[in-house]
């Protein structure tokens, strides 16, 4: 099963790197308009992925309304995709305006996403060990509960892209430079 619109996607995620590489080839750009063209192309996978995640949670949404048995949403679910949504448009964002700074705060909330993913999926593992008859729909909540997360980080990517495209500085794995 596909979810309608990642084909789409999935083509224009092509033909952006085609254009990035045809601009390589055919101009040589150095410095700034090296850094952007690089951006672009590690920004375009970012979202490629992104939507492949969302399709992923799609699916498992299905799934989930199509169970019988339920099990209760962990309370902090509905914030916790909230902040990973905000983080995806607030690096857009940074990405569009050139804007380091907000760049770097996207950076900075990757950790806080981070633990709430694993109290989320703390919460799930408790009532699976509960209620065994929870469990299949519990792992649906934990496999979109992961995909959320895996948004987030990606998020972290773009800003990380656009903190080396406005500085020339390359902060991947440097939390400290991030904070």
């Amino acid at each position: 099963m596909r979810i309608d619109g990642d084909r789409e996607i999935d083509l224009s995620e092509v033909e952006i790197e085609e254009e990035c590489l045809k601009a390589l080839a055919l101009h040589q750009p150095v410095a700034t308009d090296l850094r952007f063209i690089a951006a672009c192309l590690k920004i375009n996978n970012d979202l490629e992925r992104i939507a492949d995640l969302a399709v992923n949670i799609a699916e498992r949404a299905l799934s989930l309304f199509s169970r019988q048995e339920a099990v209760p949403v962990p309370a902090r679910f509905h914030d916790f995709m909230d902040s990973a949504a905000r983080m995806l448009r607030e690096s857009i964002d940074a990405f569009v305006r050139g804007d380091a700074r907000l760049a770097r705060a996207v950076c900075a909330k990757d950790e806080g996403i981070d633990q709430t993913n694993r109290e989320i999926i703390a919460e799930l593992l408790r009532r699976m060990h509960e209620d065994p008859g929870c469990i299949d729909p519990a792992l649906e909540l934990v496999s979109v509960s992961k995909n959320i997360e895996r948004i987030a980080d990606h998020a972290t990517n773009i800003a990380e892209d656009v903190v080396y495209l406005v500085e020339g500085d390359i902060v991947r794995h440097r939390l400290e430079v991030l904070r």
